[in-house]
């Protein structure tokens, strides 16, 4: 039988603290939430890795490195409403869950929903779960102090940046090709200022293209 146990306390030793991820807050959170129980039943072994995890349909769990990095470069802290895009089977949404006040978590995958509402029942008691497309995020739920997007994109609409909080923080993968960069943008008098923060790559989300013009 696997030891999961030992497994999250080797992927925190050795994939998040490694990367300058020390806040002991999300160190705990992540000691703490099953990683396994929120991946596919085929992929539970390697829930552990240090890769994403596919959930099909171009969808991932992010890996446990680039996870942590984003939610440590937010700076989620307990007085924080944070939304939560492209939550998968929720493991993500558990995680900032022990960490912030509150969690919006989206997904746009029903079923996917579905499998994700009784994990986060067992696993967290404030997170709140909204089912419809990424792109439009849960405005009925927001203003949001931070937001995180569990995957990549190209850019960001306008119905997502209008639900950051002014004053608030966004993590993002910005995928140009096969390479991506994560920024953490900052909201200011209704603008968002984006900084540079690390390397990382992840699928990028429906409804987070970058639109094609077209001309004749």
């Amino acid at each position: 039988m696997t030891d999961f146990v030992t497994l999250r306390r080797m992927m925190v030793d050795t994939q998040v603290r490694p990367s300058d991820v020390t806040k002991f807050p999300i160190i705990d959170a992540m000691l703490r939430v099953p990683r396994e129980v929120f991946v596919p039943d085929e992929a539970a072994d390697a829930a552990y890795a240090g890769r994403n995890i596919d959930l099909g349909d171009g969808r991932v769990v992010l890996d446990p490195r680039t996870f942590a990095k984003m939610l440590d470069a937010l700076n989620v802290d307990g007085d924080d409403l944070v939304l939560d895009i492209g939550s998968g089977l929720g493991y993500s949404a558990a995680v900032i869950a022990r960490i912030a006040e509150a969690v919006v978590a989206v997904e746009d995958d029903a079923e996917r929903a579905d499998e994700a509402q009784p994990l986060l029942m067992e696993h967290a008691d404030n997170v709140i779960q909204h089912t419809g497309p990424l792109a439009e995020g849960a405005p009925q739920h927001g203003p949001y102090d931070a937001i995180v997007i569990e995957g990549g994109i190209e850019e960001l609409p306008e119905t997502i940046a209008g639900q950051l909080k002014d004053g608030g923080r966004i993590a993002c993968i910005f995928m140009d090709g096969a390479l991506g960069t994560v920024k953490v943008g900052w909201k200011i008098d209704g603008t968002i200022t984006w900084r540079f923060s690390f390397n990382a790559t992840a699928p990028v989300l429906t409804g987070f293209e970058k639109e094609v013009a077209f001309a004749l």
